[in-house]
């Protein structure tokens, strides 16, 4: 009963008949919850999107409110009472990957503030779009803007941690042993700094504190090759690629094998791996 009254619920927010083309939002969702509140089941249906349609059909529709009557009111009497004013938004996703948010305002459609906020981190793929245009313009500071605290402060062990590229300066997907992020990767650079006496890898706080002119060094010298090849099976891929979130953690899968792990910080998406 739960589930059907959710699926419920998931289908009225999209509705929008065709009829109703020229209603606002509340107009359309004060229709779905007056004909649900009535028993007027194919009036409600028709407000449905086109997609709900096709995921439900109109007698399985009648079946499920049929079925749970009082789900089905409960569900339009919180419709008829949304908690704000609805706001029309559209997403368009460009060429290179990059998604521009629009909201419909005061009869137009406006750009949301993330269009001009080139370096955001407010979902994962606007973090790695970011982190694509900072690597571009070779902006190392704001690279770091990027990189997890843990690896940021040299608290990621170098050898076989997150993000090191070590001697072998091979990212994942590219044949590597270990893993790259931006966090480690600026390979021996940072490595040597956190060797324990007897060379050991270590967590040395401090020591491999990691910044831009050592990413600096490390991609524009003994790694950029490698570095210059991931980044460009990841932007060959991010136009078209799925970016899966399950709470904190997100991660895209690019190229033969290859996969950028997000995590979320303080509320922004850093990378955490690539």
């Amino acid at each position: 009963m739960k589930r059907t009254a959710l699926l419920l619920f998931t289908l009225a927010l999209p509705a929008c008949g065709s009829s109703y083309a020229q209603q606002g939002p509340s107009d359309t969702l004060r229709a779905y919850a007056q004909a649900l509140q009535e028993g007027r089941v194919d009036a409600a249906y028709r407000l449905l999107s086109d997609e709900a349609k096709r995921s439900m059909s109109l007698e399985a529709f009648r079946r499920a409110v049929r079925d749970n009557p009082d789900d089905a009111l409960e569900i339009a009497r919180a419709i008829a009472r949304p908690a704000a004013d609805p706001v029309v938004t559209a997403t368009v996703t460009m060429p290179n990957g990059e998604e521009l948010l629009l909201v419909f305002e005061g009869g137009r459609w406006r750009l949301d503030a993330a269009a001009v906020d080139l370096y955001g981190q407010a979902t994962p793929r606007q973090a790695l779009v970011g982190f694509l245009r900072a690597f571009e313009r070779r902006r190392y500071d704001i690279i770091m803007r990027y990189v997890p605290d843990a690896e940021k402060e040299g608290l990621v062990e170098p050898a076989g941690g997150a993000g090191d590229l070590g001697e072998a300066g091979a990212p994942r997907g590219e044949g590597a042993a270990q893993p790259a992020g931006p966090g480690g990767a600026a390979g021996s650079a940072s490595a040597d700094a956190a060797q324990k006496p007897g060379g050991r890898p270590g967590t040395a706080r401090g020591a491999a504190q990691l910044t831009p002119e050592k990413l600096k060094a490390a991609w524009e010298g003994p790694q950029k090759e490698q570095i210059n090849r991931v980044v460009q099976a990841i932007k060959a891929a991010l136009p078209t690629a799925t970016i899966e979130e399950t709470g904190d953690s997100a991660s895209m899968a690019y190229g033969a094998g290859g996969t950028v792990a997000f995590t979320r910080e303080h509320g922004v998406w850093k990378i955490k791996d690539f």
